[in-house]
């Protein structure tokens, strides 16, 4: 991104760990360590593509940015209207506001929502504890954000029971907007939805965001959807960021072999983007007990002895012009 852009949340060497218990007196016998030194920079207006495989730790550092899991160690700065506020420091008291410039839409709509409560009673929470007494004017701002994300006023009344799958994430969209937010999560937003209604919110995120100058975090597992909605992308394996570069960049000149596999993966029609797939062998290594040196290479083919013995940093290269950061020996640009 460029330096011009403005600064609305920066990562500095975040970790999240979570103790490993044991034995009656629950003693700490070690870390799984889910979030391991992240540095990340988000700017105001764009969409960061945050990818991976399942247990690599996007959704952690997600919650881990909302405070819903406190960081162990790092910082998580928020640019709140020029004053910036690490809010790791903050006691809940004081996240009131920051919370309403920071929202999250989970990935499973029918479970986001209380089937008991009807859309009007899912959503004045949110107003009431941010200061809207008048019950009309939560109805009439609960219809509006109804309206805002291509759905009737009338179904303000409705139960979740009533609704598609797509029409419960819409909701849950409405929800996230209710307090007017400057950044919002969307952990694994579209995953659940079928392929057509995906496209279907995937085009209404893109509007809402241009109509309500918003920024995106974008955490999936699905680079086909990275590919169209996101600016740039963050590639992150066991705990760490290995690759990140401008969304075309990532994709016409992938440079990490783990990227590499996962971009292979994507189904193609196109014959000229259409790569020869790599198949990754074994699994995820445990965050609990991670590899020695490079946390990728015991399922890299490209794998060397230094590979073995010692981490690579994410190093900054110029790719066409491009930077483009790539936590890997073997690349050489």
């Amino acid at each position: 991104m460029d330096n011009s852009k403005e600064l609305i949340l920066s990562l500095k060497d975040v970790k999240t760990y979570f103790p490993i218990q044991k034995g009656v007196f629950k003693k700490t016998v070690g870390y799984i360590k889910a979030v391991d030194g992240i540095n990340l920079d988000i700017y105001r207006g764009e969409t960061l593509g945050l990818v991976g495989e399942s247990g690599c730790g996007k959704t952690t550092l997600g919650k881990s940015i909302l405070q819903l899991e406190k960081p162990t160690d790092g910082e998580v700065i928020f640019n709140d209207n020029g004053n910036k506020i690490d809010i790791t420091k903050l006691k809940n008291k004081e996240m009131k506001d920051i919370r309403k410039k920071l929202q999250v839409v989970f990935q499973n709509p029918h479970s986001s929502l209380n089937p008991a409560f009807t859309v009007f009673g899912s959503l004045q929470d949110p107003l009431k504890k941010y200061g809207v007494k008048s019950k009309s004017e939560r109805r009439r701002i609960i219809g509006d954000l109804l309206e805002a994300v291509n759905m009737r006023r009338e179904q303000i009344d409705h139960y979740p029971n009533e609704f598609s799958g797509g029409q419960r994430q819409r909701i849950g969209i409405a929800r996230a907007l209710s307090v007017e937010p400057e950044l919002i999560i969307l952990d694994e937003a579209v995953s659940a939805l079928d392929v057509s209604i995906q496209a279907q919110v995937l085009e209404l995120l893109k509007e809402l965001k241009e109509k309500r100058n918003l920024t995106y975090l974008f955490i999936t597992h699905d680079l086909s959807v990275v590919d169209y909605i996101c600016d740039r992308v963050a590639v992150m394996y066991l705990g760490k960021i290995v690759e990140l570069a401008k969304t075309e960049d990532l994709f016409s000149n992938t440079l990490h072999p783990y990227t590499k596999a996962l971009l292979s993966s994507i189904p193609v029609a196109d014959l000229d983007r259409k790569n020869e797939r790599v198949v990754l062998k074994g699994e995820v290594p445990s965050p609990a007990n991670p590899p020695s040196g490079c946390a990728f290479h015991p399922r890299c083919s490209m794998c060397e002895s230094i590979c073995r013995e010692k981490q690579p940093p994410l190093k900054k290269h110029s790719v066409g012009g491009e930077d483009h950061l790539i936590a890997c020996h073997l690349v050489d640009v």
